[in-house]
């Protein structure tokens, strides 16, 4: 963003005022609306609309497949198999001929298409070369005349094949040229007879597909033919596949039809087409009207171009395939072609004739065909109606008036179901329509209900609360998310600047974790804090605690910042303890890993700290700061000499008597004079077994006798507590220390504090 942009937009930000702000947004989504509604109306170009449409009616396609196979069209395939058994293409036109023959006189089918152009002689008879003897070196020689003559009509296969088609309902396939093609090429071979000239009709005006020039059948085929299609499909979207077909195409001011409807009127005996536009279209500067090809009893929906969305059944295989090298050696199923259309066509790779379309990347181009024929059979095609524009064009402003009046005045909670219900009740009216046959879009006014909610909520977020969330976007990477949501709940401001507070801090840390990361590959070791860091934090963030920082393996966090918290000891504490709690559950799973067990030590201390934002100018840190804090580093390394888990502080531990405590010691920790109790936190009084109660009133008689200086009473009362629980390193310290103030006894002025020596 440049530079000049930030101060404009906090002068606009602060000449907003409530009405301002009202009406600034209301003009935005004006402008939004106004987009949308110029792509409708074909003013304003947004390809990535149209690719998402695309994409929409292919899933709605594949979704919707009737599936299955459909005998009525049987597809004798010029396959790999057959061009092993019969040689390589192109074939002979008397093999060809030989097909027809076979198709109509022994399998008895009713129609028979070639998706196949055959617009040159076939002279691999070698009747070429005869002819020119016959006319030249050899012409005097009557033996060879004779025989010449006896054997040319088995020689002319062009003839051969000719004479197959008489008579026959057979239509023959060719291709147009489009624009693109201007000067590219001669035209060759002969065109069919016209549907019907549009020159003077009211046709005229319809913007039907205007082909430059073509590729035709052979003059001598054509005439014997009984009718003729097109088999080019020029209408590729942009992303290359094909989701319609042309029915008819102009040329010369005449209109001819296309593969699969030449194949329709010659199954229906060669019925006339009847071209219908819609009511209101008469008269109008540039017809746009056609709607509707119609047969005797078959009406096909077409645009304004006269194509058709191709109503695909399935994937490839969704109408029978029978060998081509089957038919010719009479091996194919006969009830199978008895009666059924049939199309000539290829799906070997080398033939290249594979398309992509919307139920798969690679599609044999004649059953492209076969589903068109299928479908106007079945009245299936489903239709883009030219009102379409129109209804899309109102949807647009209905939903933004819609989303204007409810968006605005409902909660921040409330517009996310608004939103969903109002697409869902256009995907639902769309899938409603498209069962009937009529196509609907779904991008555009989808697109538009989420970018008028994203505008909605971006606006709030930037103009009306861009302070709070970037503040909780800040804390965010501290504390648990309703704790981030508390504050921007909140009305009050939160400052990141430092201050003093009355805190509580823990630190935690992995015993032995040097040990355990020499043994462990990398990946691993990475794989396995991770696992134990996430359980850790969400105790932590479970009792409102905030994670300052990790240092490798430790731990450190705090409670009662950023949102104050009074009962932060007793947080504190309680999270400490069901992070211990989580130890047995972890183990298992890190066992089933086959990772190594961990202990883990926990210091927790509360008092008066520094908390705030600090660091340098390059980088920040929320955390705290203070004597309070380091007090709580030591007694998390002294976890390991007393052998328990947690300790606690007497600050802490005094505002938090409804937990049950060890008192472990009174110690002076490394960096200060004065002493401070440490108490080990068992947990609540009333979940706690009686036995543990009972040991710990043994053990606080047997602390008793040894502060008193008792020492062989007190030597009698650990040693009893060791042999009770033997691996107890807390017993076996004061046992040792018992045994060691009895042969050095510390004198009357001792005053029971253990100073820490060791870090």
């Amino acid at each position: 963003m440049p530079n000049w942009t930030l101060p404009l937009l906090s002068i606009i930000k602060k000449a907003l005022t409530a009405r301002g702000q009202k009406i600034a947004r209301m003009v935005l989504s004006v402008v939004i609306m106004g987009l949308f509604l110029l792509h409708v109306a074909g003013n304003l170009e947004l390809p990535f609309l149209d690719q998402l449409e695309n994409s929409i009616y292919d899933m709605r396609t594949r979704l919707t497949m009737p599936g299955g196979v459909d005998p009525r069209v049987v597809i004798v395939d010029i396959d790999e198999e057959s061009l092993m058994t019969e040689g390589r293409w192109p074939w002979g036109r008397d093999k060809v001929a030989d097909l027809v023959d076979k198709l109509f006189d022994n399998y008895r089918i009713a129609v028979l298409g070639f998706d196949i152009l055959f617009a040159e002689e076939d002279n691999s008879s070698g009747i070429d070369v005869l002819e020119k003897f016959s006319n030249d070196l050899l012409r005097d020689d009557i033996r060879f005349q004779t025989a010449y003559q006896r054997y040319k009509p088995f020689l002319h296969r062009d003839m051969i094949f000719a004479h197959s088609l008489e008579h026959r309902p057979v239509v023959l396939g060719y291709y147009f040229k489009g624009i693109e093609h201007i000067g590219l090429g001669v035209n060759r071979g002969v065109l069919p007879p016209p549907l019907l000239s549009i020159a003077g009709s009211e046709l005229e005006k319809v913007p039907f597909a205007n082909a430059v020039g073509y590729g035709a059948t052979l003059g001598l085929l054509q005439k014997n033919a009984y009718g003729s299609g097109f088999i080019d499909k020029p209408l590729v979207d942009a992303d290359g596949v094909i989701r319609r077909i042309l029915m008819v195409q102009e040329f010369n001011n005449k209109l001819y039809e296309s593969f699969a409807l030449a194949i329709v009127r010659a199954l229906l005996g060669n019925p006339p087409v009847e071209f219908h536009v819609a009511e209101g279209y008469e008269g109008a500067p540039v017809n746009k009207g056609l709607e509707w090809l119609q047969l005797e009893g078959f009406n096909i929906p077409v645009d304004e171009t006269g194509a058709v969305l191709v109503p695909y059944r399935g994937r490839f295989g969704s109408f029978p395939y029978v060998s081509a090298t089957d038919v010719l050696s009479g091996r194919a199923d006969k009830k199978l072609l008895d009666g059924a259309i049939v199309l000539v066509g290829t799906s070997a790779a080398g033939l290249l004739d594979l398309r992509s379309t919307p139920v798969q990347n690679v599609y044999p181009g004649v059953e492209i065909h076969a589903n068109v024929i299928s479908g106007i059979l079945d009245n299936s095609i489903k239709q883009r109606p030219a009102y379409v524009m129109g209804v899309e064009f109102i949807a647009i402003i209905v939903i933004g008036l819609v989303l204007s009046a409810t968006l605005s005045r409902l909660p921040p909670l409330w517009t996310i179901p608004v939103t969903l219900g109002i697409i869902l009740v256009l995907v639902g009216i769309n899938i409603h329509f498209w069962n009937r046959n009529i196509v609907l879009p779904l991008a555009t006014p989808i697109l538009f209900v989420v970018v008028y909610f994203v505008n909605h909520v971006s606006f709030g977020f930037f103009v009306e609360q861009k302070d709070k969330r970037r503040l909780a976007a800040f804390f965010r990477f501290y504390v648990p998310p309703e704790l981030v949501r508390e504050m921007v709940d909140r009305q009050e401001d939160f400052d990141l600047e430092g201050e003093s507070r009355d805190m509580t801090v823990m630190f935690c840390d992995i015993r032995g974790f040097t040990s355990i990361s020499e043994t462990m590959p990398p990946k691993q070791l990475s794989r396995m804090i991770n696992a134990y860091l996430t359980h850790m934090t969400e105790v932590i963030h479970h009792h409102r605690g905030t994670i300052d920082k990790f240092i490798g393996d430790a731990i450190m966090s705090f409670w009662g910042a950023p949102l104050p918290d009074l009962d932060h000891p007793r947080n504190a504490v309680s999270s400490a303890l069901e992070m211990v709690d989580k130890l047995p559950a972890m183990n298992d799973y890190f066992k089933k890993m086959g990772w190594p067990q961990i202990r883990i030590g926990i210091g927790v201390n509360s008092g008066m700290m520094n908390v705030g934002n600090m660091g340098s100018e390059y980088r920040m840190s929320y955390t705290v700061l203070g004597d309070a804090v380091n007090l709580a580093s030591r007694l998390e390394r002294l976890t390991k000499e007393y052998g328990v888990p947690i300790i606690v502080s007497q600050a802490t531990h005094d505002v938090t008597l409804d937990f049950v405590y060890r008192d472990l010691d009174r110690v002076r920790v490394l960096g200060k004079d004065e002493p401070v109790g440490i108490y080990e936190p068992l947990g609540r009084r009333d979940m706690l077994d009686a036995s543990v109660l009972a040991e710990l009133r043994y053990y606080f008689d047997a602390l008793t006798l040894y502060r008193r200086q008792q020492w062989l009473e007190a030597d009698e009362a650990f040693h009893y507590l060791c042999d009770k629980d033997p691996h107890n390193r807390l017993y076996r310290v004061y046992l040792e220390r018992v045994r060691y103030f009895v042969s050095r006894p510390p004198g009357d002025l001792w005053d029971g504090v253990y100073t820490q020596t060791s870090k």
